[in-house]
């Protein structure tokens, strides 16, 4: 019974594809530090700035939204690192397995 409990288990695994996601942060982050360290004497000159950095922040609020959701699609996030590890180990196990029976039929004369 111990064979069966450590036998790798074959998952079907869907195919999906993720688009990767170009996430430039750090511009923006400088933009709204830059903003921030700005002090306009003109109060029309301060409230444009406070808009404009508000605008910044929401951008990039956006851009964080838009990370957390693509990773949140990744197959395998729901699994711990150790889980990922043990589920890596066993596909592992198994393409060798595959290899090696590939081989052994190669070498099969009928």
């Amino acid at each position: 019974m111990d064979a069966l409990e450590t036998k790798p288990q074959i998952c079907n695994i869907p195919e999906t594809k993720i688009q990767p996601v170009e996430i430039e942060i750090l511009p923006v982050v400088y933009d709204i530090i830059r903003s921030v360290e700005k002090d306009p004497i003109d109060n029309t000159a301060k409230q444009k700035e406070s808009a404009e950095c508000s605008h910044k922040v929401t951008e990039l609020q956006k851009t964080l939204d838009a990370a957390r959701s693509t990773i949140r699609k990744l197959h395998g996030i729901e699994y711990s690192k150790e889980e990922q590890l043990r589920r890596l180990e066993s596909l592992r196990k198994q393409l060798a397995l595959k290899q090696q029976l590939i081989k052994k039929y190669k070498n099969v004369q009928f």
